[in-house]
This record gives C-alpha cells, structure tokens and sequence, in this order.
C-alpha cells in the first residue's frame, strides 16, 4: 500500500514542479533582461528602461531620463539582448529535442558537428561572397550547413532503421573535425576584413548584435523554438522506440525530418549571427529535466525559457566581468558547460558498473 502511494504521488509531484518550473521561468527571463539592459558602463534602471520604452506614446517618464541613456538602451543594449534571448532559446530547445529524437542525453547540436557546419557553410558565404539574399544570406547559409551535417550524422548513424548511438557520436567528432579543417581553409584565404569576421563567429559573441542582424535570424529561430515544442508528445512517444512509437499512430519518419529541420534552423540561424556557443543545448536540458522530469511537452518550452534567460546573463557576465574589455561569451559557457560534460560522462559510466 505504502509503495502504491508512492508510485502514485511522484508523478503529481513532477507535475507541480513542472508547472512551478513553467510559472518561473519566464519571471527570471524578465529579470534577466532588465538586469542585463540596465547594467555596464551607463547605469540604467529599471523604471528608466520602461519610460524610455514607452516615451514614444508621450506618457510622462516614471524616473527622468537622459538622451544618452536612451540611446544605448534602444541602439547597443536591447538588440543584444533580445538577440541573446533569441538565440539562447534556440540552442536549448535544439539541444532537447535532438536529446529526445536520439535518445541520448549526450546529444548536442555543438558536439555532434552542427554548429561547426553551420560555422563552416558561413564562413564560406563571407569568402565567397554569396549575396544572393541580401540580409538573409548569412542566416541561409548556415542554416545550410547546420541542415547537411544533421542529414549526414543521421544517415550514417541508421542502422537497420535505428539509430547507433556509438556511430552517432563518432560521426559527430568526424564532423567537427572535417568542419573545423574547412573554417581553417576559409580562413586562411580570407582578406583581413572577411578574418575579422569569421573570428566573430569562431569565438562566439553577442558583440555585433543589431536590429537588422535581430531581425534578420529572428524568424528562423522563432520558427524553431515555437515548433519544437509541439512535438513534445510524438518524442514521448519515440522514447519507446521507434517501432513503439509507429504502433501508437506516430508518423515516424516525418517528426524525424520535421524535428531535424527545426533544429537545423534554430542552431544554423543562431549560429550565423552570433557565432559557436557551445553547451547551451547539453546543459540546459538536463538542468530542466532535473526539475520538470523527462516529459517533452514540458521540458522543450521550459528548455527555450531556460536558454533565454541563461545567454542573457551570461552574455551580462561576458561584457562586465573584464571592463573595459569584453569576453567572448563561448568563454563563458565552455566554462559552465564544459565541467557538467565531464560529470554527465562520470555518471552514466557509475550507472554502467555492475
């Protein structure tokens, strides 16, 4: 009796926690960004940043402002912000539906080569010089090459019509390698100008952010982030395997191209404007799974929120930290990411043991 009710009360306690999670989450986002828009070398509170926002509608300010402070805000610290946002939900919403689609907590758009092919395809367009798409041609270019690694990491690891997980991470490892050979080529036939550039993306930051750069990449990501999620019940259904999941009515073969796209989009877009920033997606899944359990209709939203409000502050981190010099945010989240790898690795062998 006393373990039925146990069996029974721990799901109703995943649920609560969950939408805890969910009730959350989006009030640290909005902290996150009115810490991270108020904060560096011009100060800026939060009742200036919301009378600067409305002042266009002619309501009187809560708090005086000057013409400096709103310059800032509007033109440097809100297009990187809301960028930082963007492509933080994408990578993390990425990271945990490859997660579900692999069954594999290792799975990461960054370790399995998509971010370096995405890095690779842009670097090419910018030597190249494919501007074919004015504004959208970077974004379109990596989304490119983030869609043709993930096409080819999944087609080398079928086996049978299931996917080897073992050849999946080997192929990603071949991936970046062959990637990361082909950036060095772009940059070594690179002009000092295109150089600037790729260092841009192989370094990873949010630096360069501006409205037509926001704009340009929002769509695609949004495009992901919004979209994902509503595959979180066909994932449940694929952790049963894939046989499992066709005897529920599932149209496998679809979710997988259509979740392989979406991640493709989100990770090739961030990716174009903001460069490689690597373990967003590994870490803030597990991080979410902790807490709202392994349910992809929760995890995949919270993962998006979680992701946000995580490249938010670290990006605050990233440009404060070393004033008045400014980190490379890849820094910052190689540095988190980087030791919870490790532990994950430790964990799962401790599991393996008899």
């Amino acid at each position: 009796m006393t373990v039925l009710s146990t069996q029974v009360a721990a799901p109703s306690r995943q649920r609560r926690r969950a939408a805890l999670t969910l009730g959350v989450l989006p009030l640290a986002l909005l902290g996150a960004v009115v810490l991270a828009v108020g904060s560096g070398a011009v100060a800026i509170s939060p009742a200036q940043v919301l009378s600067i926002l409305y002042s266009p509608l002619g309501l009187p300010p809560l708090e005086a402002f000057d013409p400096q402070q709103a310059a800032v805000l509007s033109g440097i610290r809100l297009p990187r912000v809301v960028l930082g946002a963007l492509v933080g939900a994408g990578l993390a919403v990425a990271g945990a539906a490859m997660q579900g689609l692999f069954r594999n907590p290792l799975a990461d758009p960054g370790l399995l080569g998509l971010s370096s092919g995405a890095g690779l395809a842009a670097a090419a367009s910018v030597v190249l010089g494919f501007t074919a798409l004015g504004p959208y041609s970077l974004p379109v270019a990596a989304f490119t090459g983030s869609l043709l690694c993930t096409v080819l990491i999944s087609v080398l690891a079928q086996s049978r019509g299931r996917v080897e997980v073992s050849t999946m991470l080997l192929a990603g490892i071949a991936v970046n390698a062959l990637c990361g050979a082909g950036t060095g080529l772009m940059t070594f036939l690179a002009t000092d100008e295109q150089l600037r550039t790729i260092t841009f993306w192989s370094l990873g930051t949010l630096g360069g952010a501006t409205w037509p750069g926001v704009l340009s990449a929002a769509p695609l990501i949004l495009m992901g982030a919004l979209l994902l999620p509503l595959l979180g019940r066909a994932l449940n259904a694929l952790t049963l395997g894939e046989h499992g999941a066709a005897s529920l009515g599932v149209p496998v073969t679809a979710v997988k191209w259509v979740t392989i796209t979406l991640i493709a989009l989100s990770v090739g877009a961030g990716v174009a404007v903001s460069g490689t920033i690597g373990f967003v997606g590994l870490v803030v899944p597990h991080l979410l799974r902790l807490l709202t359990g392994p349910d992809h209709r929760t995890l995949l939203p919270a993962s998006a929120l979680a992701g946000a409000t995580l490249l938010v502050l670290a990006d605050l981190l990233a440009r404060t930290v070393v004033t008045p010099a400014e980190l490379p945010i890849g820094i910052i989240t190689a540095l988190i990411g980087a030791p919870f790898f490790l532990h994950l690795l430790r964990a799962r062998r401790g599991q393996e043991r008899p």
